[in-house]
């Protein structure tokens, strides 16, 4: 079902970098809340969250789908997800669900949620959909995908009793083959999305919107039942409360 959004994009901000945190010893620092960087790949079907705090990573698969976990050049791990189909016929399909956590539902707290993503243009069909918690049109939800059109990094977030939902896009690309850090941030009555650290878009939301439900984090696809897959490659997915 589709649901109203509200957009909106700032133009002459891609020098602003990632706010600094408060310096006053009132304000807490930000908690890590889930983090997973694949170093130990899958293990009896299930990637280790390293903050923790989160829960554990099943791999679902259907078709045949596999999640692979190729080392890096600095000997680490990352995620690949199942190439993108060429035809019609039924694909390999892949994602990792993580059990909700009192951690991933900020209420109306300060929240990010953050990837490392390497994809290009051919691979992105539909909306790319890196992770979520919630699904639209039925309660709260958080979200981070790459859209279909110009590739541009998204951040969505619905509240609880709210009919339509927020969205902000980058002002640039992220489907050019390249690594890119996606760090998306609620804080207030401000939707923040930021590429390599660099604020690329904000929208306006209400300061009483709440994100909160009982639904799975999903990393690389929403569900098996649409096409907004993620294809590419991923590595350091975390959450942050506060």
């Amino acid at each position: 079902m589709k649901i109203a959004i509200a957009l909106a994009l700032v133009a002459g901000i891609a020098g602003t970098s990632t706010p600094a945190l408060a310096s006053s010893s009132d304000v807490p620092a930000p908690s890590l809340v889930a983090r997973y960087t694949f170093d130990a790949g899958a293990v009896n079907g299930q990637v280790s969250d390293s903050s923790g705090h989160g829960p554990a990573l099943t791999v679902r698969a259907v078709d045949n789908g596999v999640v692979q976990f190729p080392g890096g050049v600095a000997g680490g791990k990352y995620a690949a997800f199942p190439a993108i189909c060429a035809t019609a016929t039924p694909c390999p399909r892949s994602l990792l669900e993580g059990a909700s956590t009192a951690g991933l539902n900020p209420g109306t707290q300060t929240f990010r949620w953050s990837a490392r993503v390497l994809i290009n243009k051919a691979q992105v069909k539909g909306s790319a959909n890196i992770m979520q918690k919630g699904v639209a049109g039925t309660g709260s939800q958080w979200k981070m995908q790459i859209g279909a059109t110009q590739g541009r990094a998204q951040c969505v977030v619905g509240g609880t009793g709210l009919t339509g939902g927020y969205l902000v896009r980058s002002l640039s690309t992220v489907t050019d083959g390249q690594w890119h850090k996606i760090l998306c941030q609620r804080s207030g009555t401000a939707l923040s999305v930021y590429v390599d650290d660099v604020l690329k878009g904000t929208a306006t939301l209400p300061a009483t919107l709440s994100i909160s439900n009982n639904l799975p984090m999903r990393i690389g696809g929403a569900n098996f039942k649409n096409s907004d897959m993620y294809h590419g490659l991923l590595d350091d997915v975390y959450a942050e409360l506060g």
